[in-house]
């Protein structure tokens, strides 16, 4: 079992920043891929990106590339998210999820445990 805590969430204006946190308990963090998803209103949970167990590969959606990075470390049991250059249209909730095993993997029901969600609102 895999305990996450989202945190880092809130009202950005367009073009600014913001770092979210993925904080993980119980099993052996490193052993995790983890994901990170979004969901808007209205809207289905979509990939955002995500991070293999060691930290060596990442991979992103096409909308967040070049502006989204991700990042972990292991010491620490959390995962990080860098959302620069944020859009109005990156509002929505965001949740990260592990993945037993080394690599990540871009759909949503590949992942066994999920976060409660931080809610990121960008302001044009």
């Amino acid at each position: 079992q895999v305990q996450l805590v989202e945190s880092g969430g809130g009202l950005v204006q367009a073009g600014g920043s913001l770092r979210l946190s993925c904080a993980a308990s119980g099993r052996t963090f490193n052993n995790y891929a983890i994901g990170w998803f979004r969901q808007a209103p209205g809207k289905e949970r979509e990939f955002v990106g995500a991070i293999s167990w060691s930290g060596g590969s990442t991979g992103y959606a096409d909308s967040v590339k070049g502006r989204f990075t991700i990042s972990r470390d292991n010491a620490k049991n959390t995962v990080y998210l860098q959302m620069n250059s944020l859009k109005p249209e990156d509002t929505a909730v965001y949740y990260c999820a592990a993945k037993g095993g080394t690599r990540y993997t871009y759909y949503i029901t590949g992942y066994d445990y999920w976060g409660q969600g931080t809610q990121v609102t960008v302001s044009s």
